[in-house]
């Protein structure tokens, strides 16, 4: 008898871990794509680029901070500073 109970303590195991994987499941979320944009002008000069990638996106059904999240780096002119951003937005 002994064997039975662990059989059937077991079982029930399983069937609470079958009943809670699709409440896990739906608490995992695929993660945000993020995009990254590099340029060598300041956000002011670049606002109109920006406004145009923006709206591609949404006609595409990305938008910014609900399904897509995007990493903006302004050189300002500064163009050595360009490999460092792009190596930042690597990492990110």
């Amino acid at each position: 008898m002994h064997g039975a109970a662990i059989e059937q303590r077991t079982f029930i195991g399983m069937v609470g871990c079958a009943a809670a994987w699709p409440l896990a499941a739906r608490a995992q979320q695929a993660a945000m794509p993020v995009s990254g944009s590099l340029t060598g002008h300041s956000r002011t000069s670049f606002a109109a680029y920006l406004s145009s990638f923006q709206r591609g996106l949404a006609d595409m059904g990305f938008v910014e901070g609900r399904n897509v999240a995007i990493e903006y780096r302004f050189a300002e002119g500064r163009y050595d500073r360009m490999p460092d951003m792009a190596a930042d937005l690597v990492r990110r």
